[in-house]
C-alpha cells in the first residue's frame, strides 16, 4: 500500500491541455486515493508490529524510487507531476 501512495504522488495521468473540469475531478478522485491508501498504511503502523513497520517504509522508498523516475533519463521540459506532494 505505501508504495502506491508513493507511486500515486508521482504519476502523470492527465494529458497537457487537457480539460480543466475533467483534470481538476481526475486530480479529485487520485488524491482521494492516495489519502485513503496513506489512512490505511496509518491503521496498519498503529498495530505497533515491527514487521508492518519496516514492509511501510521499505515500500515508501521502494514507490518513492520507482514513482519519482529515478532510474529515467533526465529531461529537459518542465513537466509536473498531477498532484502535489504531501504535506501538512
Amino acid at each position: 500500500m505505501s508504495f502506491l501512495v508513493e507511486w500515486l504522488s508521482h504519476a502523470r495521468f492527465m494529458k497537457p491541455g487537457s480539460n480543466k473540469l475533467s483534470a481538476g475531478l481526475g486530480k479529485t478522485v487520485l488524491h482521494l486515493l492516495r489519502v485513503g491508501l496513506a489512512y490505511l498504511v496509518m491503521l496498519a503502523l498503529m498495530s505497533f508490529n515491527a514487521g508492518v513497520f519496516f514492509m511501510a517504509v521499505l515500500g515508501h522508498a521502494f514507490g518513492f524510487f520507482f514513482g519519482s523516475r529515478a532510474l529515467a533519463k533526465p529531461h529537459n521540459d518542465k513537466r509536473y507531476d498531477d498532484l502535489p506532494p504531501m504535506s501538512c
